[in-house]
């Protein structure tokens, strides 16, 4: 089994900063991509930003705002997320594909979710 550990997340005004965090632990092989996604009421679970060998990718409303980086010696990944705006409230959510050892496929994994108000 893999475990996704979140932290951060919480309430703060429009223009605010946070900085999420997500610890993966287990029998990790490889991790071949980590991401953050977020679910906004009455939305669906969309792509944040995601991180890779190959680099990164942001969502257009995150490009300038938000910055991923992952730490793989770690196999930590952070979000920090500045000058954040009302339409960033979302349920926040690490996820990870990785690849256990002893295992001949590679598999998904998620955290519990954070929740990211932002409000005056």
């Amino acid at each position: 089994q893999v475990q996704l550990v979140e932290s951060g997340g919480g309430l703060v005004q429009p223009g605010g900063s946070l900085r999420l965090s997500c610890v993966a632990s287990g029998s990790i092989f490889r991790i071949n991509v980590m991401g953050w996604y977020r679910q906004a009421p009455g939305k669906q679970r969309e792509l944040v930003a995601s991180s890779s060998g190959g680099g990164t990718n942001y969502a257009d409303s995150a490009k300038g705002r938000f910055t991923i980086s992952r730490d793989s010696a770690k196999n930590t990944m952070y979000l920090q997320m500045n000058s954040l705006k009302p339409e960033d409230t979302a349920v926040y959510y690490c996820g990870a594909n990785v690849r256990s050892w002893g295992d001949q496929y590679d598999r998904n994994y998620w955290g519990q979710g954070t929740q990211v108000t932002v409000s005056s």
